[in-house]
């Protein structure tokens, strides 16, 4: 009778296993555990006064990951809207197939959860509660993490791509949309968008792009945002840019993670699980999340100081424990940031201290201020990357300048452009700009063959369709097409990541090149070209940047060094910009 009571008890844990998700290499894996009963408004307070922290280990390969966890309420809160439960989550993302073992630890004490001491507080509940689980091969094709490798580009894990942006820096209010619980907007009166008004996304003309088997909550809640990002993922965009916190004076003020517009300590578990329903589907989409947490107007504001205080270290613990598990994450300390340097190394470092992943982070320019705004973290072991605000013929400069200087600094970055002067324009709508020419030749073209590792593009205010009240990236349908153009030429043609821009090499043109072996020279005004080439015979071959398309014969087929050779005249449309290929023959 004892070993049949036994045996039930162990049938029945077994049956009741916390872990649950997708058990492949770079699924997303749940551990789910019963602890204190409480509430979002319970005291002790859930964020603040309880941590969990899992230890995932992988025996045969000695690979261990320290994962932050979170109160989730009853477990189901995206479909519940539950505040109350007794629920605790970790989200894990393994890199390698076989068995993983976990350990939990859970404490309790005033302000546990924003300390970085393992040995804070003192156990409660499951504290010591451990398991295994075994995680199969990756799906084909799976990406898995997007990385810093110690270059100027970003690289997925599963396949070694090497990673280039093209997406939406609007509406940067994206997560202000009506099918969240409790997301509305908190003050109509936002000193630059007056005119907007009392406003939240629905995101209608996107429900037509949602399809059958993609998600929603709460009896098909969703289908809007969902759409909206079906459809930039099919014109070829792989990132989208968006706010965490734009209150406290922001524009906007319709976006925040906690309970209430007032409060900074106490976190919206349903509307959390619903923002992850949603950055789930941008992973299954291949789609970088830039989670841009604070803007300038408020950068000062959250714990009423730009340090590392105790709110801010509160809510940057929340972002990581319930996002990191993401596959391509951008951590972005803030929006035309006015953050000190010695302050942005601190929340660097405390975020990094956090992510197991080791996400990239960067900070946001203010307009024109070029590569300038980073001199103070150049070389810092806790930024990989670029956030440029500027004049669009400045994205070819800035991009060969910021490299260098972060050559210098002995850590290179990934170059990214993230917003186009002026403020009140940045990229018009296809129908008060239908060809994009400026967009094009200079932000987009001269990014990349500067170097940079892509853009995200900016709506302004004057339009419709802007940076706040966008509903409808069809909007700017054309520049979609034409930023894919850009893409699809890299990503065919050139080993990019081994390229380096020389804009000495030619008159009137940028060029990136692997000297001796293969360059890419853009035209942005047409017209004849000469490129200074090592010895050896090369072949020429012009690419259409405003249609794309296949590979073009010009005036010239071929050409030699050492020397200036002359590339010749492109196959048509001599007035407008082409892209050409010189490859060694």
């Amino acid at each position: 009778m004892r070993f049949a009571l036994v045996l039930a008890l162990a049938c029945l844990c077994r049956a009741e296993a916390p872990v649950a998700g997708d058990l492949r290499v770079w699924g997303r894996v749940t551990v789910t555990f019963d602890g204190p009963a409480t509430s979002e408004d319970a005291s002790p307070n859930p964020f603040r006064d309880y941590r969990l922290d899992v230890t995932f280990t992988h025996p045969q390969s000695g690979t261990t990951y320290a994962i932050p966890g979170f109160y989730a309420a009853d477990g189901d809160a995206a479909e519940t809207s539950a505040k109350t439960g007794r629920k605790w989550r970790v989200c894990f993302t393994p890199d390698r197939a076989g068995e993983w073992r976990y350990t939990a630890s859970f404490r309790t004490g005033a302000d546990v959860a924003i300390s970085l001491d393992a040995g804070a507080g003192r156990p409660a509940a499951f504290d010591g509660a451990s398991g295994a689980f075994t995680v199969a091969p990756a799906a084909n094709g799976a990406k898995g993490m997007l990385r810093y490798v110690g270059g100027h580009y970003l690289q997925y894990a599963g396949t070694g791509e090497y990673f280039l942006k093209g997406g939406a820096d609007s509406p940067e209010n994206f997560l202000a949309y009506a099918d969240f619980d409790d997301t509305r907007d908190a003050d109509a009166d936002s000193a630059s968008y007056k005119e907007v008004g009392t406003f939240i996304h629905h995101y209608e003309p996107h429900v037509r792009d949602w399809r059958q088997g993609d998600p929603t909550w709460k009896n098909g809640r969703g289908k809007g945002i969902i759409g909206a990002l079906n459809y930039l993922a099919g014109k070829g965009m792989n990132s989208v840019y968006f706010l965490t916190y734009n209150l406290d004076g922001g524009d906007g003020r319709d976006t925040w993670m906690w309970t209430a517009a007032g409060v900074r300590d106490r976190y919206d578990v349903s509307k959390l699980a619903q923002w992850e329903i949603v950055f789930t589907h941008m992973d299954r989409l291949g789609m970088q999340l830039h989670l841009v947490t604070q803007e300038t107007e408020n950068d000062r504001a959250l714990g009423g100081s730009a340090s590392l205080n105790p709110i801010r270290m509160l809510y940057y613990r929340e972002l990581v424990a319930r996002f990191a598990h993401h596959h391509a994450v951008m951590w972005n300390l803030g929006e035309e940031n006015n953050t000190p340097d010695p302050d942005r190394k601190a929340i660097a470092r405390y975020i990094r201290a956090l992510d197991p992943y080791r996400h990239p982070i960067t900070f946001h320019t203010h307009n024109n201020r070029g590569p300038a705004f980073y001199e103070g973290v150049l070389g810092d072991e806790h930024f990989e990357a670029s956030s440029f605000q500027g004049d669009m013929n400045r994205y070819n400069g800035d991009a060969v300048t910021l490299r260098a200087l972060t050559e210098k600094a002995g850590r290179p970055w990934a170059v990214f452009g993230d917003e186009q002067a002026a403020a009140s324009d940045g990229v018009l709508p296809d129908a008060d700009d239908p060809a994009h020419d400026i967009p094009r030749t200079q932000a987009l073209w001269g990014n990349l063959v500067g170097g940079g590792s892509g853009v995200e593009w900016y709506f302004g205010y004057k339009y419709p369709n802007m940076d706040i009240n966008c509903e409808d990236w069809r909007s700017r349908d054309r520049m979609w097409d034409q930023t894919r153009y850009a893409l699809e030429f890299f990503r065919t043609y050139l080993p990019f990541w081994q390229m380096a821009p020389d804009n000495s090499l030619a008159e009137a043109a940028y060029v990136l090149a692997k000297q001796g072996t293969i360059y890419a020279v853009y035209l942005p005004q047409g017209g004849r070209a000469t490129l200074k080439l090592e010895n050896g015979s090369y072949s020429v071959e012009w690419y259409n940047p405003r249609t794309g398309g296949n590979l073009l014969w010009g005036t010239v087929r071929e050409v030699s060094g050492p020397g200036v050779a002359p590339l010749g005249e492109p196959p048509s449309d001599t007035g407008k910009d082409w892209a050409v290929l010189v490859r060694r023959k």
